[in-house]
């Protein structure tokens, strides 16, 4: 056990930015320029972050994993307070999984200054979609994102395509902050009925997780539909009727431009569906580019 912090089997445990800084330096004895990796997460880990994970140990020598429910980035207050939290499986999954080094931090340890207050020009990206609904919440993910970044100053970091907006936001602060680190995302892990992971699935009953499928066969249905008719307001129209006779609430239907998210008109292989829904008080995203039937044609 080195000094100052933890090892959980496998996995080195550190708690803030000196214990961490201690860790990597040790990790690196073997090989100082080894290719350091790096996934934050929420905790409540699933198959999707483990895909994270995967993808970083296929590419570098040392990866890295946080675990930090961010406060910043919380516009309701029963969201921060009823999301799944469980660091002992969490931890489990983690040595499982061979990830490095785990960095578990109070938020103290995150923002020694106190939460502060966090400005940055995004050109629009964080406007629309999660934007509308959620205010302020991509400049709580910037901050942390940054933040944590800046305590592990990794060669690349690994990020879902399920956050389909978060990713672009995130390479757009890299690129503003010209911070040295190379953001991967990595494809959505579903479940086997399509459902994509997520933690907040942990809140749901297994008969609601088994409807929320019909969010993915919704989306395929959108794609499909695409082939025949590529105008936006149709097939945004054609996914909303898929969800007339469920129990289950769309809050948007988003289809824009892969890079600038921008809402299209017409949609070709550089869009992509995005989508909210409400299986009672749990919120479930999903995305889908048509690219996957579109460029067969194109």
């Amino acid at each position: 056990m080195f000094v100052g912090f933890s090892t959980y089997f496998e996995v080195i445990i550190v708690t803030n930015q000196s214990e961490f800084t201690e860790a990597i330096k040790r990790a690196k004895l073997e090989k100082s320029d080894a290719i350091v990796g790096f996934v934050a997460t929420m905790g409540a880990l699933h198959e999707g972050h483990m895909s994270l994970i995967e993808v970083a140990k296929n590419q570098c020598d040392i990866v890295v994993c946080s675990i930090f429910v961010n406060p910043a980035q919380f516009n309701n207050p029963e969201d921060l307070a009823t999301y799944p939290r469980d660091v002992e499986v969490d931890q489990k999954l983690l040595i499982e999984n061979n990830c490095d080094i785990l960095l578990l931090p109070s938020v103290e340890a995150v923002y020694p200054d106190g939460i502060q207050p966090y400005s940055i020009d995004l050109d629009g990206l964080d406007e629309g979609m999660e934007g509308t609904f959620r205010p302020g919440h991509f400049k709580g993910v910037c901050m942390v994102v940054e933040r944590f970044l800046r305590m592990v100053t990794p060669d690349k970091a690994y990020f879902g395509l399920k956050d389909y907006q978060q990713l672009a936001i995130i390479r757009k602060m890299v690129a503003i902050r010209n911070l040295p680190t190379e953001v991967v995302g990595v494809a959505i892990k579903r479940a086997e009925n399509g459902l994509a992971l997520s933690s907040r699935n942990a809140l749901l009953s297994p008969e609601k997780l088994e409807k929320a499928a019909h969010i993915h066969k919704t989306l395929l249905s959108g794609l499909e539909f695409s082939k025949s008719n590529k105008d936006a307001v149709a097939i945004k129209k054609h996914i909303e009727a898929g969800f007339e006779d469920t129990e289950m609430e769309i809050e948007y239907v988003a289809i824009v431009h892969n890079d600038t998210l921008a809402p299209v008109e017409v949609v070709d292989s550089n869009a992509t569906v995005c989508i909210v829904v409400f299986s009672g008080k749990v919120r479930l995203l999903d995305n889908m580019q048509f690219s996957s039937v579109l460029d067969i044609e194109n």
